[in-house]
This record gives structure tokens, sequence and C-alpha cells, in this order.
């Protein structure tokens, strides 16, 4: 079943902005479906306008079935979002916090208790309860927002970049949370995040946006297929070298701008092993110093760049 579907969805701010233009996406029940896209895509404005915040101006958004122009009322009770900045109140302890978000959303007190302590023990709290809130790293404060967010047993979890600032630890413990949500829960999660290997390891679904429009929407395998083509990766041994070798290279093997990272270059094989002996052999005449080079398969890193042009490993 369809939890969300998104058609031509427009926004238009006052001030003439058009943060959203056309925009169409599917996010089906029970799945992990991950927002990829560029400062200034289009993301913020349509978690705001799913979450009913942002009225959109024109467009259709069902989601669990009901029009969200005219039933976000009762969409509501339903969904829930932890954003970047937490909801803790960092003067109420642990159980404190969960009961009070469970008064907003109208669960029965008995009910409440019971999901209280089963999310302490799921999200693994417990050895939390007996220090103040205001004490918690990040990651066990997110931790706990999050925990606060599953206290209404939302169909609906927005997630607006939940690891950002972690060290890989504590991402990783964030990850195991998702999946558990995911697959003890039940809960479809919308998540916006930067790493792109967040997205490889939990997403069942991508949609990459440009410029408030989708540009492609598909599993991280249908997205790497998307590049069938082989890559020719060169490793040097310092970005200054790397970019020395740029241009002349350009001569050898049709190279874009965007083929460039830091200490290495990454393009398209047009010509296969030929290409890559073609480099190769220029890189010794010219006695280039270089780690490695090697015909590589596409990652979703590459996907993006490809479909964004936007150079770098972490994207917002």
């Amino acid at each position: 079943m369809v939890s969300i579907c998104v058609e031509k969805l427009v926004k238009k701010y006052k001030n003439g902005v058009q943060a959203l233009d056309g925009l169409s996406l599917t996010v089906n029940e029970g799945e992990i479906f991950s927002l990829l896209g560029q400062n200034g895509a289009g993301k913020s404005t349509l978690i705001k306008v799913l979450t009913t915040y942002l009225y959109p101006t024109s467009g259709s958004v069902i989601m669990l079935g009901k029009d969200i122009y005219h039933e976000a009322a009762a969409i509501r009770p339903h969904i829930s979002c932890v954003a970047q900045n937490t909801s803790i109140d960092m003067y109420l302890s642990v159980t404190e916090n969960m009961m009070f978000q469970s008064k907003l959303y109208k669960v029965p007190k008995v009910e409440a208790q019971k999901r209280m302590e089963m999310l302490i023990d799921s999200f693994e709290l417990k050895q939390y309860l007996k220090y103040p809130v205001s004490s918690y790293s990040g990651g066990v404060k997110r931790r706990l927002d999050i925990a606060l967010n599953m206290m209404s047993n939302p169909k609906i979890l927005f997630l607006d970049e939940p690891t950002i600032g972690m060290d890989i630890q504590s991402r990783m413990v964030m990850w195991n949370m998702m999946k558990k949500i995911k697959n003890e829960f039940g809960t479809t999660i919308f998540l916006t995040t930067h790493h792109l290997e967040e997205i490889d390891q939990l997403s069942d679904t991508i949609c990459i946006m440009k410029n408030g429009k989708e540009v492609i929407q598909g599993t991280p395998y249908v997205l790497r297929e998307y590049l069938r083509q082989d890559m020719l990766k060169i490793n040097f041994t310092s970005e200054e070298t790397a970019r020395k070798c740029f241009e002349p290279l350009k001569a050898v093997i049709a190279l874009k701008e965007t083929d460039l990272h830091h200490d290495r270059i990454i393009t398209n094989l047009k010509n296969g092993h030929a290409d890559l002996e073609e480099v190769n052999r220029w890189l010794l005449d010219h006695d280039i110093p270089f780690l490695g080079i090697e015909i590589i398969q596409p990652t979703l890193e590459d996907v993006f760049i490809r479909l964004t042009g936007e150079n770098g490993r972490e994207v917002c």
C-alpha cells in the first residue's frame, strides 16, 4: 500500500521563490524512504508541506488515504516529525518527557505507560534513567527525541537529518534504531540526510531532488544501474597532483569538471580497458606519482554527482 502520494506539487512563497516545482513521488507503507538533494533543492519545504505546517500552492498530496488539503486534522495524529532541533525538555526526566508527549497526543495513561516502558527498552534508554537529561550526549538526546515521537504510535515518522553532527559509532546506533522502528513497529520512515553511506545502508527507496523537482526515484540498486557504464578511478598522491594532471589528461580521455574529486579523478569509460591503458601510459610517461588506477562500478555518490552536479561526499 501507498503511504504518501505526491503529484505535481508546487510551493511558491510570497517573495516569489518557488521551492517546489511540479514534484512527484511515492512512499510505500512500511519502508524507509530517503530524500536527497543539494541546499535549496526544496527538501525542507517538502517536509513542512507533508507535515501540514505549510499549505502548498498547487498539486496533489494524498497521505494515509486522505487529502492533505482538506483532511489535515485527520492526518496529524498519525504522523510525527523529529526535526534537527530536539523537542526534549531538559528540566524533565526521561519518563516525564515521554508522558508529557503522550498527553499532547491524548494517549490514555495506561496505554502510554506500557508504550513508554517498551520504547525505553527498545531504544536502550534504561541505563540513562538515573541521570539528568541535560547531561546526555547528543546521540542519546537524539535517541530520546525519536522515542518521544514514537509515543503516539505514528504511522509515518519524518526524520530530518537525525544523525547530523554524530560520530560514526553514534550514527550506527541510530541506524539500528531506524531499522528497528521499521521492522518491529511497522512505521513508515521518511528520512532526509546528507550522508550518502547512510542512504545506502538504510533505504528501500531513494528520491534525488534538484530545483524543486524529483530527478530520479528508485531503490539503491536501480539508481546504481542507472549508471551501468564502468568508471575509471585514479588515486593521486595529493590533491595538488590531481589538479595539475586534470587539464593535460583532458587530451587523453574526455573529462568533465565534476570528475575531479579532491585527490582522485573518477570518470565514465567510453572505450573500456583501452582508456585505462591510455591513461596509465600517460601517467608513466610523464612520471606522475599516483597510488592506483582501476575500473570501478558506480556508487550512489556517482549517481548523485551525475544527476545534480554536486561534487563532494556529503550533501544537504
